[in-house]
């Protein structure tokens, strides 16, 4: 397996020993606003923060003082023109806010802090700085540019016209078809001996339909009867006898229309085409049989389908039809400028929608790629500022942009229907680039009319589509200020965007590393397959040599058929309508033949694992392919590893999918959807703060959800939306991102400004969902996605959600003294727990709805379960785990509950055996067939790296490794392994806001070895593993004469001590949970 390079952090060996010298603590890791030297802050009163690191036991801050000043020389003489703090007598590090003198657009502000330890001893950091942003409309002097080259229209697309709408014969199902799944067929006959030249199947179904042909499944569709689904089948079809085969869901909760209609076209190389379309031929049933999709079942019990109306009539009217408009080619932008004189620092601000890159004489600004962030662009925008001082010199300079189309201007349809967006708009662009001079002078460099823009290599790009590049267009020196550029047009203006323009601060996305592919195969001729070894989201660059006009194409995704070709079915499921520029993850590149050329897409990113390669002059080789993969930055700020090698893989394959789905906001998948799923987002949250240090991306986030809110409280399931997911694919289970992910940046780093800035639409979505309850019970939206057997009902894990967002509320409320509101949602909160037991709860069986493990393990992760039926609740759980022989029938809700209610309530065991099962449903049988990072389904279907089943690594860092926080932000800790199984070793590292937390344990024959530190300024709750009266020792002395530690109490088979910030090594006899 591939380990992530990079972002892997090391923790002490076990043989270590611990210093004990005392020293004045070391202040590191200064941030405003949660990043290092942010350029571009835009908030007035910043949040500041500081780590600690002693060496010393009990090292703690009790006092501090912060300097803000206008130039970093009147720091250095302990002058704080804008802000003295004082010395502050507190242990607080984090969440200082700046409470000094007005801060204003474009300025730099340096600081430092001083802090005093409890000996009195002072120490002092080095010395960081703030840039602020551009805070006002007024502040950006230039205009909005572009260039929009001619946009070529694609010939029509072949329709439905001919189509009937057929259904199983039952009642008028243009109006009131069960809510149920039928069945269809029709046989074709490819006559022998004729060559098939292309082969189209369209295909509307009324709600969800499955694709098959001669057996194989191709493709999948929902609500296809608004824009009907395209899929190519030369390939699947053979000589004489073929069938299609579709099954069609009614989807809701009471009967509704329902339909199929499709079209099969196959045209030959001269004999005429053959056209088979949904009518009466077909046959249909209400109960399918095994192979029911294979040419060789028997249908002689089927019945003739019913045709109802002809396509555009009936409730489904019009099927989405016509004309592609395609993308014109990529705007490159140029302009030039004089600098004359010595630059004391140069700063450029600026705002390419959808994508862009920059270069400044001639060099590629920064190391970012896919800048800026998506977002709700009519509401918010996001600009990126540079220190661009290195890149300008004296004399005649030059400044080139490259515009992209991103999710900006979305031209490939699929089903979220962002080619409707209401922002969508050609790419343009703002930039504002403000030059000092040392002798104080400024200088303004921004876009206007007198730029000069053209196109060039890239004719094409997409976010979702690829890019289609031709090298021979390349323009040598474009952005360098000799070029001579009389042959280019004047760009043109543009409109003004219209929200917001707010800097970007958040860690940008990057390629982090560079993948070797494993292996190449030939299946057929001219068709090169690249196994990269690994799955991840970036893009493929190509290295070749050929004759100009050469044109390579490649492919990307994550599964092979058998016979060893590309199989894009999992990821093109959601296109539309399709021609060549709409296929998902396909780039080309045309050779201008001039040596070895090293190219990869610019304005798109992929998921995959396969790369096809098609047109390569000659034969390739391991050294023509590389990967790339890009993710949003953020630093690695945790590790795990442990003894047993599945549960390794299983951690570095959930890390793989997290990377894998964060570019600029947290996504379902890279390939297929790229969308911002809330339920997916929330059930990786908390893995992702163990991780990584994303609280900066996931604000950013937050404030996407803010734009997206309604009025009246309701969020839609993905964000940003194009206005899809109001009324489907939300819902409490899926929307409680916003109140959780709030929830855990407040758990996690104890950030009380997130409570404030989002507390007003927290409750406004809890009053909103209150008015969508019935006597307390919640059930509307989506439920436990893709559990593999037994369905949990929605209203059990809704009001479960339901309950959890009300008390968020309540606590949010307390924390920030509003005492009315926190009683009444206190209140509500109570009155859900009653309405939930008195609903659910059999006090006979001790189950909870159908006794499912989602069902009993919400109840109980929830903290619906009242304490005195909690242990029964808890067996009754673990018998149903037995009888399903530990297996993880539970979908994306329960993934996150089970493992959690039982370790919280003493059975980590069962856990643990949980996650050792090898066998289907389980992580262990996706490691068994050779998973690199999380699959969507636990049967393998469908995506193959999402992030939703990732909850477990979060896991492995409470309780294998046994991090917690005992308080917001982890001031104080509790850690308590758990020894299960064969496990004899566990290592875990947390860079937490305080300072690393080292849990680190291995068990050597009859012994118990723990390695613990706690960072300076905070304490833990040691929990040492061993029977009552057994005798545990530190560093080889009995805990008594150690400093630091304090016995508490014995616990449930552990040793309790209160201890002091440092390091320590415990040993014991063995006591395994």
């Amino acid at each position: 397996m591939r380990y992530l390079t990079g972002l892997a952090l090391s923790v002490c060996a076990l043989g270590s020993t611990p210093t004990f010298a005392a020293r004045s603590m070391t202040i590191n890791n200064l941030r405003c606003e949660n990043v290092p030297n942010p350029l571009g802050i835009a908030e007035q009163r910043p949040r500041l923060a500081w780590k600690l690191d002693s060496e010393a036991r009990g090292a703690k801050q009790v006092a501090y003082r912060v300097l803000v000043a206008s130039r970093p020389e009147l720091l250095s003489n302990d002058e704080g023109d804008l802000w003295d703090s004082g010395q502050v007598q507190s242990g607080e590090t984090t969440g200082i806010i700046y409470a000094g003198k007005p801060l204003f657009s474009g300025q730099r502000y340096h600081w430092k802090v001083r802090v005093v330890d409890a000996a009195g001893k002072v120490s002092e950091s080095a010395l960081a700085f703030w840039q602020m942003g551009l805070l006002a409309k007024s502040d950006w002097h230039g205009q909005w540019i572009g260039y929009v080259a001619p946009k070529a229209e694609a010939n029509n697309i072949p329709t439905l016209e001919k189509a009937s709408w057929i259904w199983y014969p039952e009642g008028d199902p243009t109006k009131d078809a069960p809510v149920a799944t039928r069945w269809f067929r029709r046989n074709v006959t490819v006559p022998a001996g004729r060559a098939v030249q292309n082969a189209t199947l369209r295909v509307a179904a009324d709600n969800s339909a499955v694709i098959y042909i001669n057996g194989k499944e191709i493709g999948r569709a929902r609500d296809s009867w608004k824009s009907r689904k395209t899929y190519e089948l030369k390939d699947a079809l053979v000589p004489g006898d073929n069938v299609v085969a579709i099954s069609v869901a009614n989807e809701g909760t009471a009967p509704g229309p329902a339909g199929l209609a499709a079209q099969l076209d196959i045209k030959f190389a001269e004999e005429e085409p053959i056209s088979i379309v949904t009518d009466a031929q077909w046959k249909a049933i209400n109960e399918q049989g095994d192979g029911w999709q294979t040419s060789a079942f028997n249908d002689g019990d089927w019945v003739a389908a019913k045709s109802l109306v002809a396509v555009g009539e009936g409730p489904w009217g019009e099927i989405a039809s016509g004309s592609i408009i395609t993308a014109p080619p990529a705007p490159y932008l140029r302009h030039c400028f004089t600098i004359d004189g010595k630059i004391k620092r140069a700063t450029a601000y600026i705002c390419g929608l959808g994508l862009y890159e920059m270069s400044l004489n001639g060099r590629k600004v920064g190391d970012h790629v896919l800048d800026p962030a998506w977002t709700r662009y009519d509401r918010r925008s996001l600009y990126v500022a540079y220190d661009v001082t290195e890149n300008l010199k004296n004399g005649r300079n030059a400044v080139g942009v490259v515009l992209g189309t991103g999710h900006y201007d979305d031209h490939v349809l699929a089903v979220w229907d962002f080619e409707k967006a209401s922002w969508r708009d050609n790419p343009k662009l703002m930039l504002e680039m403000r030059v000092d001079y040392e002798d104080g002078r400024q200088q303004v460099i921004s876009s206007n009319d007198s730029w000069k823009a053209s196109t060039g290599p890239i004719l094409f790009d997409s976010i979702s589509g690829g890019e289609r590049y031709d090298a021979r267009l390349e323009m040598a020196g474009w952005d360098t200020a000799n070029y001579n550029d009389s042959a280019w047009k004047n760009v043109e203006l543009a409109e003004a965007v219209k929200g917001n323009l707010v800097a970007q601060i958040a860690p940008p996305i990057k390629h982090t590393q560079t993948i070797v592919p494993i292996k190449i195969t030939e299946p057929k001729p001219g068709v090169f397959i690249f196994d990269m070894g690994q799955n991840f989201a970036g893009v493929p660059e190509l290295h070749v040599s050929g004759p100009a006009g050469t044109k390579v194409t490649m492919r990307c995704a994550e599964l092979l058929h058998d016979d060893g070709t590309l199989d894009a079915s999992n990821i093109e499921n959601f296109v539309k309508r399709r021609d060549t520029e709409q296929l998902f993850q396909n780039d080309s590149y045309i050779l201008k033949g001039e040596g070895r050329e090293v190219w990869s897409p610019r304005f798109t990113y992929h998921g995959l694992q396969y790369v096809e390669v098609t047109g390569f002059p000659g034969k390739p080789t391991l050294d023509n392919l590389r990967g790339l993969v890009q993710h949003s930055a953020f630093d690695a700020v945790g590790s795990f590893e442990c003894s047993d090698e599945m549960l390794n893989r299983t951690q570095q394959n959930t890390l793989w999918a997290y990377i894998s789905n964060f570019h600029g906001y947290p996504s379902d998948c890279p390939q297929r959807e790229k969308n911002g799923w809330m339920g997916d987002a929330h059930l990786a949250a908390e893995m992702g703060l163990y991780n990584f240090d994303g609280a900066a991306n996931y604000e950013k986030w937050l404030d996407d959800i803010h734009d997206e809110q309604k009025e009246n409280g309701v969020l839609p399931g993905i964000v940003p939306t194009s206005g899809w997911g109001y009324s489907w694919g939300n819902g409490p289970a899926w929307d409680s991102a916003y109140p959780l992910i709030v929830w855990y940046l407040y758990q996690y780093r104890d950030d009380k400004r997130v409570l404030e800035k989002h507390y007003d639409r927290l409750k406004l979505y809890v009053d909103y969902v209150t008015t969508r309850s019935k006597d307390g019970i919640v059930g509307f939206g989506l439920n436990d996605w893709l559990a593999p057997k037994t369905k949990t009902p929605v209203e059990v894990t809704d009001t479960g959600y339901y309950y959890a967002d009300t008390r968020i509320v309540a606590q949010i409320a307390e924390i920030l003294g509003k005492s009315e509101d926190a009683r009444r949602y206190s209140e509500l909160a109570q009155s859900i727990k009653v309405a939930f037991n008195k609903e659910f709860y059999n006090a006979q069986t001790h189950l909870y709805s159908n006794g499912s493990l989602t069902a009993q393990s919400c109840a109980l992760y929830q903290g619906l379960v009242p304490d005195e039926n909690k242990s029964a609740v808890v067996e009754a759980l673990v018998d149903e785990i037995k009888n399903q022989g530990y297996h993880m029938d539970v979908g994306i809700l329960g993934a996150k509950y089970i493992l959690n209610a039982l370790a919280e309530n003493g059975r980590a065991d069962v856990a643990y055996q949980m996650l050792m099962v090898k066998t289907e449903p389980s992580y262990g049988n996706w490691i068994e067939r050779g998973a690199t990072t999380l699959w969507e389904e636990w049967n393998g279907n469908q995506s193959r790296n999402h992030i939703m089943f990732g909850d477990v690594s979060a896991w492995f860092y409470k309780y294998l490794a046994g991090i917690q926080a005992g308080s917001p932000g982890f001031k104080t800790i509790v850690l308590q392994p758990h020894v299960l199984g064969n496990l004899t070793s566990a290592r875990a590292s947390y860079n937490s806001v305080q300072g690393k937390i080292v849990s680190e344990w291995k068990v050597e024959g009859s012994q118990f070895n723990w390695n613990v530190t706690v960072p300076a300024n905070t304490t833990a709750t040691v929990m040492v593993p061993c029977n009552e009266g057994t005798a545990v020792t530190e560093s080889g002395h009995p805990i008594t004469e150690t400093a630091g530690l304090r016995f508490l109490r014995w616990e449930k088979g552990y040793a309790v001590y209160a201890a002091e910030a440092g390091s320590y090594r415990f040993k014991c006899a063995v006591n395994g949970d």
